[in-house]
């Protein structure tokens, strides 16, 4: 595994785990399988219902708590200071943990900007060793940055070789600020494994086309959390470590940039109102 050190020194793997839309019934097996393929970072969210599952996983594993890296994220309708204080205590209990790794705003709505406060104020306390966002546009994330005592060490957001956020990617880099990609496969849409430019790189490097793509983000500097709940396919991802794409092939893939999410746009206020009423807990 490669590391990548955020801003306060901390070291997140460049590779991890992700868990979304993994049914709690399938977390657990899914995370003590990615847990012995070798991933160390587990990303998840209050949101996503599986926390309690991915605990028991953790606790079962035995693996060292310090050889770990483990993100939640706190939504929407936990926002505000002490809502976010509470919201982050029930995540911790479910994990079965004494302390998250990286805790995160999920989504850039709502009173986050209290919520920012109690996530500084965990921070201090130690009971986080980074705090970021998600899912926040350059205006939205320098305007964070300049109003926060402790500013954002990562921010998460969709990011693959047909959404490329060029912009946001040089913003970040100017601000100390580190890039996670989510959705790093674009979940699978526009027949991306079948794409034939890709296809010419993989074949050339006698690779799949998950790996180029993976390893395409980590050339970058930019850590990817892909999402499988097939044990082949974990053990697919993370064999990227003993080949890099060149020069050429790094060209080829900026092509292949859209300039537009065909998944979510954020910025769009029917996404603002969709988001806003989803609600987690009553």
């Amino acid at each position: 595994m490669e590391y990548i050190e955020l801003r306060n020194g901390v070291k997140m793997p460049v590779l991890g785990y992700g868990t979304l839309q993994i049914a709690p019934s399938l977390s657990k097996q899914c995370i003590l399988d990615a847990l012995h393929e070798g991933y160390r970072l587990i990303d998840t969210a209050a949101s996503y219902f599986n926390e309690n599952e991915i605990g028991e996983a953790i606790k079962e594993s035995k693996i060292n708590r310090q050889d770990l890296f483990i993100t939640t994220k706190v939504w929407i309708q936990d926002s505000g200071y002490e809502k976010t204080l509470n919201a982050f205590e029930i995540s911790l209990k479910k994990l079965k943990v004494n302390y998250i790794d990286l805790y995160l705003i999920h989504q850039p709505y709502g009173d986050y900007y209290g919520s920012w406060r109690a996530l500084e104020e965990l921070y201090r306390q130690g009971k986080v060793k980074a705090i970021g966002v998600c899912n926040f546009s350059a205006e939205r994330f320098v305007d964070l940055y300049m109003n926060s005592s402790i500013p954002p060490m990562i921010n998460q957001v969709e990011m693959h070789p047909f959404f490329q956020q060029k912009e946001l990617y040089y913003v970040l880099k100017k601000y100390g600020c580190q890039m996670q990609a989510w959705g790093p496969l674009a979940e699978g849409q526009r027949q991306i494994f079948q794409n034939k430019t890709l296809m010419k790189i993989a074949k050339k490097h006698h690779k799949t086309i998950s790996q180029v793509i993976l390893r395409w983000h980590i050339q970058n500097h930019i850590i990817a959390i892909p999402k499988t709940i097939h044990k082949e396919r974990m053990k697919e991802n993370m064999n990227i470590w003993d080949f890099e794409l060149d020069e050429e092939d790094l060209t080829i893939i900026a092509t292949l940039n859209l300039g537009y999410s065909e998944i979510i746009d954020h910025q769009n206020y029917k996404t603002a109102k969709w988001l806003n009423q989803y609600k987690i807990h009553k």
